[in-house]
């Protein structure tokens, strides 16, 4: 304690379970604005997960399927999880086989760009997947 006061700068006990105790004598403000710094960096550069959420009728024409699709392998290729879906509206329930046929189909189709991660599965009135991207950028 003697040699901290002297040298002007703090006693930090970095371990005290230890026999004995381990201290340090630090500048304790510089050591907390460092660490600080530190946490800053590392929460830059971790990855946050985008989820990209796209949305189909049970009876979805060609066409409609072909433009979502695309919209599917750009997010896809941007590194974002997919949300794909198919939202059964009132008596359009009856067609539970052709949604999952169509969430099956994008599934096969977007396989090189990105993984299934949930099967198709009902949730109340929506039939959904989850595709994750297999190289992120």
């Amino acid at each position: 304690m003697a040699k901290s006061e002297e040298l002007g700068l703090d006693l930090v006990e970095i371990s005290p379970k230890a026999d004995p105790p381990v201290c340090k004598i630090i500048d304790y403000k510089k050591f907390l604005y460092e660490q600080k710094k530190r946490e800053k960096v590392m929460k830059a550069k971790a990855s946050k997960v985008v989820v990209k959420e796209i949305r189909f009728g049970p009876n979805t024409d060609d066409h409609d399927y072909e433009f979502k699709k695309k919209h599917a392998e750009k997010f896809l290729a941007d590194g974002a999880k997919l949300k794909a879906y198919v939202f059964f509206k009132g008596r359009s329930i009856v067609y539970k086989d052709q949604g999952e046929i169509l969430l099956l189909r994008l599934a096969s189709e977007l396989e090189e760009l990105g993984k299934v991660e949930q099967m198709p599965r009902l949730e109340g009135k929506r039939m959904t997947m989850f595709i994750a991207p297999k190289t992120k950028k």
